[in-house]
């Protein structure tokens, strides 16, 4: 594989047992980030919580103070003026039943996020199987689940990013593009780490950041120091 020796190359260029302080880690994964194409810049955080728990959770959504870089496809599944306000505050897909319909029988998924109104959600429950191992399923925690559909629409256009923990109590997210160049990287860096601290569960003991690293899609992970909580 033509990547396998660019890998290598950029492993070589930096101590990969040390951790450093955000700004040196930032400079070597976009250093190393020597992909074709405008690679995404990614944080992985290990915390000091029991996934299992119920009480030791952490989820939130934020809008990334300069985006992802990414534009996302947001259908919107309500009904008159909801509908009517989704449209002009730009969502791609607007639609009620039809839409639902249109997913269960064609199999389409042409979109990024769903956002639907409380009133809707019985419609949506009904192919949330098919919604939930894609990660599309609405969720009030989320804010995909709202009566103000065009705030919603307007916050996933501008760069609102979700973060949860996955089953090895790690979160995975997105901050940008290597193409933001490390001053606006660091800023949604230093956004998304704000947001994890202040979400920490009450029940959660002892170091809750275990550890962060921050990486390139084809790139290495370079470990941060990181000692605000």
């Amino acid at each position: 594989m033509s990547s396998g020796k660019k890998y290598i190359d950029s492993v070589k260029t930096y101590d990969h047992a040390k951790a450093y302080d955000a700004a040196e880690a930032m400079g070597i994964v976009l250093s190393t980030a020597k992909a074709k194409f405008d690679e995404t810049v990614e944080i992985h955080i290990r915390l000091g919580v029991d996934p299992r728990q119920a009480d030791q959770q952490v989820r939130g959504v934020l809008v990334l103070p300069n985006g992802t870089g990414k534009s996302k496809k947001v259908l919107v599944v309500a009904k008159g003026e909801r509908a009517d306000a989704a449209l002009a505050a730009g969502a791609d897909f607007v639609g009620a039943e039809e839409m639902i319909q249109k997913i269960q029988t064609e199999n389409w998924f042409g979109f990024d996020v769903m956002i639907t109104t409380p009133d809707m959600m019985g419609f949506v429950g009904r192919i949330g199987r098919i919604l939930g191992p894609k990660g599309l399923m609405p969720n009030p925690k989320s804010g995909t689940v709202t009566m103000d559909v065009a705030k919603a629409v307007q916050e996933v256009k501008a760069g609102k990013v979700e973060y949860r923990l996955d089953k090895t109590a790690i979160i995975h997210c997105p901050i940008g593009k290597k193409s933001f160049g490390p001053e606006k990287l660091l800023e949604n860096f230093n956004a998304l780490m704000d947001a994890v601290v202040k979400a920490k569960p009450a029940a959660a003991k002892g170091q809750y950041i275990k550890s962060v690293t921050l990486a390139s899609t084809m790139g290495p992970g370079v470990k941060v120091a990181y000692s605000k909580a």
